[in-house]
């Protein structure tokens, strides 16, 4: 059995890993990265960048199908080869994980362990079976997984999820999107538009993360042209017949509805990876979860040596969220483990953002609608159906609220549908954090003719309402 002593183990080379790998090692701590599977990270294999090809596929398919009305005429239809999509999302993808993969291998070999991981008690890790870590402090950050209620288990390969998208070899003929969130609709309409047959079924209303009732129902209209959306239905079996699928559910009128698929690509949320850690062994109290209980500004498990960062906590499954996390876990795991004076550091989140890549696209800014005060808050109000800009590129679906608050006159959120939304989004979370007013944010110049003149209409309507009490 080898033994290694070290200031600090981070368990997981993903994004918030290696953050937290690197933010210890800045700090003077001797640090090992301990990666279970293999290197690449959730965002560059299966995740953020995968899809967005995907995406990209179907924008080209649907603005082709699009010409006419400016005029330009394509001669017969438009032809999608699947397998040629499929080729270059996975060769792309490939490329981008082997620059994640290159990074991490570049690292010392004495500072990397390929194993999984598990407590034998606090400070103590056994890596595969040769290897046993003593650790004075540890990060883990081992991500997380797509949850596959049982239902769906008993599919077979023909219940998928997210990352088996990303391994077909052609794209299929029908498939049932079970969950409207993001990556459903993300996915459902980028299936839809590269010909693919898809029914999403949501359940509770839900339409992408938006709370505000009039967004939510334009985002329904918006993507029940592209395909068959129940945004309130419940399944109540679902069988394998053979290489196909079939799917009973009741729809939001309460219509019993039959149907067979090539697949179900299950997107009901994801899970922390912390199944193989043998937690039970440790001190560390776990919540109903099976998470650990963790200070939300420094990160640590109560008082014990144990940092947890990234989608392994639960908290917010993104990137930069992911980054910004590793970074302070990294540090103030180095903190303890070289018993360094003063309090740990605290985590500072940025402007909280969601972006949904769809098109239009779906975007959050700060505070939800459902999370204000009422009376709290006036909801300045754009549609972009006559939005000069948006209409000259025929792209002008959508709607937008902003919230500002009444007593501050500070812009506290947004919730929208609409061209450019990803865009729009970093502006008003750089309002947010900056915490400028809705007249500060009017002041700023507005270009003409920009998709942005939107987000000024709506900051308009909202200083109007202040105007008049």
């Amino acid at each position: 059995m080898k033994t290694l002593d070290i200031d600090v183990a981070v368990i997981g080379a993903g994004s918030a890993g290696l953050s937290a790998f690197r933010a210890a090692k800045a700090k003077g701590a001797s640090v090992v990265l301990i990666e279970g599977a293999h290197y690449g990270t959730t965002c560059a294999r299966v995740g953020c960048m995968p899809s967005k090809l995907l995406i990209a596929a179907a924008e080209a398919a649907h603005a082709a199908r699009r010409t006419a009305p400016f005029g330009v005429h394509i001669d017969g239809a438009v032809r999608i080869d699947g397998a040629e999509v499929m080729a270059r999302v996975k060769a792309e993808r490939d490329r981008f994980v082997k620059f994640v993969v290159e990074s991490t291998e570049g690292l010392p070999a004495d500072e990397r362990l390929i194993g999984y991981a598990r407590f034998i008690d606090d400070n103590i890790l056994q890596v595969g079976d040769d290897t046993r870590v003593h650790a004075k402090s540890t990060v883990i950050a081992t991500g997380s997984t797509p949850f596959v209620p049982a239902m769906y288990q008993a599919l077979g390969d023909r219940a998928i999820v997210n990352d088996d998208v990303f391994a077909w070899d052609d794209l299929p003929r029908k498939v049932a999107v079970i969950g409207a969130g993001v990556i459903g609709l993300e996915l459902g309409q980028a299936l839809a538009w590269l010909g693919v047959e898809v029914t999403m079924l949501g359940a509770r209303g839900r339409v992408g993360p938006l709370s505000d009732p009039a967004i939510k129902n334009h985002a329904h209209e918006v993507f029940s042209e592209a395909f068959h959306f129940e945004p309130d239905a419940v399944v109540e079996a679902a069988t394998r017949e053979g290489d196909n699928v079939h799917l009973r559910y009741r729809d939001g009128a309460g219509v019993v509805r039959d149907e067979t698929f090539d697949y179900v690509l299950v997107t009901a949320g994801r899970r922390p990876n912390l199944d193989k850690l043998a937690l039970l062994n440790t001190s560390l109290e776990i919540d109903a979860r099976g998470v650990p209980v963790f200070d939300a500004a420094t990160l640590q498990a109560g008082r014990h040596p144990v940092f947890i960062a990234g989608d392994a906590n639960d908290v917010l499954p993104l990137l930069h969220e992911a980054a910004d996390e590793g970074r302070i876990a990294g540090e103030n795991a180095a903190h303890v483990a070289l018993d360094a004076q003063g309090e740990l550091k605290p985590l500072v989140r940025r402007a909280p953002m969601s972006i949904v890549f769809s098109e239009p696209g779906i975007a959050m800014v700060g505070a939800r609608f459902v999370d204000l005060a009422v009376d709290s808050f006036v909801t300045g109000e754009v549609s972009f159906e006559d939005q000069g800009r948006s209409r000259v590129m025929l792209r002008n679906r959508g709607m937008m609220h902003v919230y500002v608050d009444k007593a501050s006159r500070r812009f506290v959120g947004a919730e929208w549908i609409g061209p450019d939304a990803e865009h729009i989004a970093h502006l008003l979370a750089w309002t947010l954090q900056m915490g400028l007013t809705v007249d500060n944010t009017l002041a700023m110049p507005f270009y003409h003719p920009v998709v942005e003149e939107g987000l000024r209409t709506a900051l308009r309507s909202a200083a109007a309402q202040l105007a008049n009490g």
